[in-house]
């Protein structure tokens, strides 16, 4: 007797075990592992925002004069373009400048990071300016030239580089990093007219200028005459 009431109870009791769990599975989930599920599972237009964009690419095209005359000065130009339908052209403003170029791919951080476009003139012997590192803010798109002004002063053959950096700044406020894109070569000669320096030589076309004016003057003939004839008597 003993024996059969122990086996209804264990029977009892497994079935009562396994009751409990079915209903355990189907009750709903508490409210804050759903919500922990909904974070966890990104929606399609997040996924397109997070999704990796495409490197621009761009020309850098650097100009400058192959001769300048001593004493005078001229200017070196550096741009950094593409186009609205991504030609990459590079464009020449003055002719008989000497114009090169190259294309150069920057990562597409826009939204990480504050791009600055940075270059500087390097041309030992000659009077460039601005000397230090200039820069500006670069934009997706967005086309920036960078200007110097140059002056040799001796007459002699002047090489020199022309550096273009890009400058990466997080927003997030963390430590900035810098990156050399291109050193392009660069080589000037300063000549001189007639061997005579450009300083000297715009003396002379004065003193031409201021020469020809008088020769030209009205009456100079009848006044030259007249002087003439006081000193004679």
């Amino acid at each position: 007797m003993r024996r059969s009431t122990f086996l209804v109870l264990t029977v009892f009791i497994l079935f009562a075990t396994q009751l409990a769990c079915g209903i355990a599975s189907r009750a709903p989930m508490p409210p804050a592992a759903a919500v922990a599920t909904r974070i966890a599972v990104p929606t399609r237009a997040a996924a397109v925002e997070l999704s990796p964009a495409v490197p621009e690419a761009r020309m850098l095209t650097l100009e400058y004069p192959p001769a300048i005359r001593a004493g005078d000065s001229d200017r070196v130009r550096l741009i950094l373009e593409v186009d609205d339908q991504g030609n990459l052209t590079p464009t020449v403003s003055v002719a008989g400048n000497v114009t090169q170029g190259e294309v150069i791919v920057i990562p597409n951080v826009y939204d990480t990071h504050n791009v600055l476009a940075e270059a500087r003139l390097d041309l030992a012997g000659v009077d460039v300016r601005p000397s230090e590192m200039i820069s500006q803010p670069l934009l997706p798109g967005q086309k920036v030239t960078f200007y110097w002004s140059i002056q040799p002063e001796e007459v002699g053959s002047y090489k020199g580089t022309v550096w273009f950096f890009l400058h990466f700044v997080p927003r997030d406020g963390g430590a900035g990093s810098r990156q050399a894109l291109s050193a392009q070569a660069i080589e000037i000669n300063a000549t001189a007219l007639l061997g005579i320096q450009a300083g000297a030589a715009r003396w002379l076309g004065l003193a031409g200028a201021f020469l020809g004016s008088v020769l030209g003057f009205p009456f100079l003939e009848e006044i030259l005459k007249w002087v003439w004839k006081r000193v004679r008597g």
